[in-house]
């Protein structure tokens, strides 16, 4: 851990002990693990629902929020980094090269201050 803060393999490691303890290796399979993280997401998602702007700002603000917000983000992580640990995904290096694609796909000349939509893509 670099300062108290654990790296992606430290907490992927983590993970896998946890599974490991209870022997859940047999349901962590990668289609479950997608399905699971989508079922996650949609919790997270729930959070938001119905808010405006404007509340979702407010609700930053409150601790109680932010903490479900925190363990429903945490949620989707550890199935997301243990889809990564069963593929054998790196996902620092994925993400740093996906942010390159984008970099590509998306070049600030062309694209900044504008969202990505279907509809105005060059």
């Amino acid at each position: 851990m670099n300062d108290g803060v654990p790296t992606l393999d430290e907490l992927i490691s983590l993970i896998r002990e946890f599974v490991e303890e209870r022997n859940w290796e047999q349901y962590n399979k990668p289609a479950a693990l997608a399905v699971s993280a989508s079922i996650e997401m949609g919790e997270l998602l729930e959070l938001f629902q119905w808010k405006s702007d404007e509340e979702v700002q407010k609700a930053l603000n409150d601790r109680k929020f932010t903490s479900a917000l925190a363990s429903e983000v945490s949620d989707v992580m550890v199935y997301l980094l243990r889809i990564c640990d069963k593929a054998d995904i790196d996902p620092a290096k994925a993400i740093v090269e996906k942010m390159k694609r984008n970099s590509k796909k998306y070049p600030v000349d062309k694209w900044q201050g504008k969202a990505p939509s279907k509809l105005n893509r060059t």
